[in-house]
C-alpha cells in the first residue's frame, strides 16, 4: 500500500510539473563521476613526488569539478560510439568542460556529427540497413587466402553527403571499426580494438545528433563547445554550396542558438576556414582553433610560420601531442623545440589525443607517442605526459577519448 501511494504521489506531480521527469537526469550529469580509471593509472605510476600527490589528492578529495582543461574527443570515444548522444553525456559526467562536434552536412545541406563525412560505413550500421543501397562504394567482401590469411581486405565507403537529413537520423552510431575479413555487411561492422568495448553500443543507444540537437544538448549539459568544420569528401561547392557558405553555416546556427561566442572553439584542419572566421566573424574567430595534421615532426610549422599564424590573427594552434612533446638526455620528458616556439609566437595551444593508443605497457605506442616512446613504460605514465604538457608546454586544454584521468589531474592541480 505505502509503495502504491508514493506511486500516485509522484505520478500527480509529474502531471503538474512537466520537467520533473527530466529535472533527476540532468542533475546526475551536472554531477562529475571519475570511476575507476584515473585511480587505477595513479596506482600505477612510478613513485614519486607526482604519484604521490595525486595519490594524496585522490585520497583526500570526495567531489570533482568540471575543467574546460578537459576536452572530450568525440564525446568519450574510447567506450561510447563516437559522436553520439550518449558519448556527449558521458564526458560530460566524468568532468570535460568541453566537448566536440565534428561538423560535416548531408545531401540536403543539413549539418550533422561526424568525424568525416565518410565514415558512416565504420561509424554507423549503415550496411546492414536499406540505406547501405545509397553508399558510393558498396561493400566489397575480403579476398582470403586458403589458410584464411587476407589477400585484399573488405572495403565499402559511405558518406552523409548521400543522405538526407531524414535518412542520416534513421542509423544507429557504432564503435568506429571494420573487420578486415569481413565476408558479409554485418560481419564487416565488427573490429573493435581489445581495448575498447562493445558493451555501450547496443541497437537501442547510439543515438546520432545533428549540429543543432548537439548544441542543445551541450547548453543542458553546461559545456562549451568545441565544432569542428570536416573537410568534405566531395567537390566544393556542392550543389551551389560553397565552402565559405559551410564555414558560416556552423556560426550561424550557434548564434540562432544563442550561444556566447566565449563558449566557442570552432576549429578546422583548414586554415582558410579558421581565417574566415577571424576575419567575417571575428567575435567567434578569437577562439577559432588551428588544429595541426603533422604525422612527424619535420612536418611541423617553422618559428616563422607560427608567428605568421599569429600575424594573421590566429590565437590558438593545436597540433598532436607528440609534436609538443621531446626527450632530453636523460630520456627525461620535456616541451619540444615545437612548443617553445608556439610560445615564443605568442600562441596559445590545444593538443590532441589521449586515450587513442591502447595499453602503453605494452611499448610502440604509436602515433601520439612517437617522440617520447622510450619513456614510456607503464600506463600510469600518462599523467607523466599530463604533467609536462600542463606545466612545461603550458597548454590550454588537451583532447582525450576518455575525460576522467584528465579531470582527476587538474582538479589535484588546481588547474581550471
Amino acid at each position: 500500500m505505502r509503495r502504491s501511494l508514493v506511486t500516485v504521489i509522484l505520478a500527480g506531480l509529474a502531471g503538474l510539473l512537466p520537467g520533473l521527469a527530466s529535472a533527476t537526469p540532468q542533475a546526475e550529469i551536472g554531477s562529475v563521476q571519475l570511476g575507476p580509471r584515473p585511480f587505477f593509472l595513479v596506482n600505477d605510476m612510478s613513485d614519486g613526488p607526482l604519484k604521490q600527490e595525486l595519490q594524496a589528492c585522490a585520497n583526500r578529495r570526495r567531489t570533482f569539478e568540471r575543467s574546460d582543461f578537459s576536452i572530450g574527443h568525440r564525446g568519450a570515444s574510447m567506450q561510447f560510439p563516437e559522436h553520439t548522444r550518449e558519448s556527449y553525456e558521458a564526458a560530460a559526467r566524468m568532468g570535460a568542460g568541453i566537448v566536440e562536434c565534428d561538423v560535416t552536412f548531408t545531401k540536403d545541406k543539413e549539418l550533422v556529427c561526424r568525424h568525416a563525412q565518410n565514415d558512416l560505413h565504420t561509424t554507423t550500421n549503415i550496411l546492414v540497413t536499406p540505406l547501405g543501397s545509397k553508399c558510393i562504394k558498396p561493400f566489397t567482401p575480403a579476398v582470403l587466402g586458403p589458410s584464411g590469411q587476407v589477400i585484399t581486405p573488405a572495403s565499402a565507403e559511405c558518406r552523409t553527403s548521400e543522405l538526407t537529413l531524414a535518412e542520416f537520423k534513421t542509423l544507429t552510431g557504432k564503435m568506429d571499426a571494420f573487420n578486415p575479413a569481413a565476408q558479409t555487411p554485418a560481419q564487416y561492422l565488427g573490429g573493435t580494438p581489445d581495448f575498447r568495448t562493445n558493451v555501450y553500443a547496443g541497437p537501442t543507444s547510439g543515438h546520432l545528433l545533428t549540429f543543432t540537437e548537439s548544441i542543445a544538448l551541450f547548453k543542458q549539459l553546461g559545456v562549451k563547445m568545441t565544432p569542428e568544420l570536416k573537410s568534405p569528401s566531395v567537390t566544393m561547392p556542392f550543389d551551389g554550396f560553397s565552402q565559405e557558405m559551410y564555414a558560416q553555416k556552423l556560426i550561424d546556427e550557434l548564434k540562432a542558438a544563442g550561444v556566447r561566442p566565449r563558449d566557442v572553439f570552432a576549429q578546422s584542419f583548414d586554415k582558410a576556414d579558421v581565417l574566415y572566421w577571424v576575419r567575417h566573424e571575428p567575435a567567434f574567430g578569437r577562439q577559432a582553433v588551428f588544429l595541426d595534421d603533422a604525422n612527424v615532426v619535420t612536418d611541423l610549422p617553422t618559428f616563422s610560420d607560427l608567428v605568421g599564424y599569429r600575424a594573421q590573427g590566429i590565437r590558438i594552434w593545436a597540433p598532436p601531442t607528440c609534436a609538443l612533446l621531446a626527450l632530453d638526455g636523460s630520456n627525461r620528458i620535456v616541451a619540444s623545440q615545437a612548443a617553445r616556439d608556439a610560445k615564443d609566437a605568442g600562441l596559445d595551444i590545444i593538443t590532441w589525443t589521449l586515450e587513442r593508443s591502447g595499453i602503453l605497457a605494452d611499448g610502440n605506442n604509436g602515433f601520439y607517442y612517437q617522440t617520447i616512446d622510450q619513456a614510456i613504460k607503464r600506463d600510469g605514465d600518462l599523467y607523466k605526459v599530463l604533467d609536462v604538457l600542463a606545466k612545461d608546454v603550458g597548454i590550454l586544454g588537451v583532447f582525450s577519448d576518455w575525460a576522467a584521468p584528465v579531470t582527476l589531474y587538474v582538479n589535484c592541480m588546481g588547474l581550471k
